[in-house]
Order: structure tokens, then sequence, then C-alpha cells
């Protein structure tokens, strides 16, 4: 059964900084946007402390969300988040509108697989490399996957994995191709311990030096 998030949703009148402070410290809630669709922008509110559970479920950033507001329900997105400098607060969210008929952009995490099984790590002691942890892809919301796998088996040493090697789910593509060849970045390496191509190459050197005297 796919996993639901559901938000609770106040309308919001007032504005200003002062409005956003009180609101924080009095209400306990953060002020947020949603806006996109055929509706017009409207700012809301939303209880601080169920959105921050929330947020430390990785899910709840690739998942179609439901917000409640009014007595009616609709379909959106995370696109934003602002945090307190340093304090362990949220600051603002905004959420976007979506529907079964327009394609969304959105960032998913990527989820490294089978490294553990990789001969480049586990006989030849390489390793793993990230270059990213997500990649903003573009799909309908059906077609919105909670994650993106990246398989680890086969990768060899010093073999580089770019965007153009990711499996992707039906209907998914990812932002970056479609700027053009140039915008193949790379996700993910397997290569030696820096130094230990060094140390190698200094014991065989040690070696030959013995073999001659």
């Amino acid at each position: 059964m796919a996993q639901e998030f559901v938000i609770e949703a106040f309308p919001r009148g007032e504005q200003g900084r002062g409005a956003s402070r009180r609101l924080r410290r009095e209400e306990r809630k953060i002020p947020a946007i949603v806006y996109g669709g055929n509706k017009e922008p409207q700012t809301i509110s939303i209880w601080h402390n169920e959105l921050k559970k929330a947020l430390e479920n990785e899910a709840f950033f690739s998942h179609i969300l439901t917000l409640e507001l009014d007595g009616k329900k609709e379909s959106v997105i995370l696109k934003d988040l602002q945090r307190h400098p340093y304090k362990p607060l949220l600051t603002h969210a905004d959420f976007l509108r979506v529907d079964k008929d327009h394609e969304i952009h959105v960032n998913v995490p990527l989820h490294f697989i089978n490294e553990d099984k990789a001969p480049a790590i586990k006989l030849q002691g390489g390793v793993s490399l990230h270059q990213m942890n997500e990649v903003e892809i573009i799909c309908l919301p059906q077609d919105l996957p909670e994650f993106i796998e990246v398989d680890m088996a086969t990768v060899e040493m010093d073999q580089v994995v770019h965007l153009s090697d990711l499996v992707l789910p039906k209907g998914v593509r990812v932002a970056a191709l479609l700027q053009g060849e140039d915008h193949d970045q790379p996700v993910v390496a397997i290569h030696k311990p820096r130094g230990a191509k060094t140390d190698e190459a200094e014991e065989g050197e040690g070696e030959e030096g013995e073999d001659k005297e």
C-alpha cells in the first residue's frame, strides 16, 4: 500500500515579518504558500512540529502530499523549505499544486545498492565515491518514484556512473539530460583509496631493487 502524507493547513491573513514571528511563537505554526495549477497562490500556515516530524521520513520529499485546507483536499508536492540558520526550526514552506495531466519537476533521492557485492570494492579494495545523493526528474504525478536505485554490483574499478547510466522507471526523465550531453554529470565512481596506488608502486620498486642486489 502506497504511503500517504496528509498536511493540515489553515488560511493565513496577516502578512509580514511581525505576523510570521507571532505565528511561530504563539501558535507553533509556520507560514507557507501553496501555488500552481489554475488557482491563485494562497498563503497558509501549518503546524511546525507535524511538518518537522514528517520530514524525518525521506519519502516525504518525493511523494504527492495531501493538503487539507478549509475542508478541501489538494494534491501538492513540497517545492521549497526554509530553516532557521542555527536553530533546529523550520521557518517557511512552499507547496506546488499538481494534477495528473501535467508533468512535475521533483528531486528524488538516489539509493546505492549492492556496494558490498561489487568486486571492485569487495575484492580489490576500492571505495565508492558518491558525487550526488539526489537527482531532479520530470514525470507525471502518478509516475513519481520514491527513489531511484543505483546498482553498484557490476561497477568496475575507476568506472564512473553518469546520469545517462541510471535505470529509470517508465515515464521518468532526468531533467539535466534534456539540456544536452554536456550535462551528463557523474553520479558515483569506485576508486582506490587515496595513496593506495602510490604505496603499491613503492612496494613494487622496492622488490625490484632487492632483486638487483
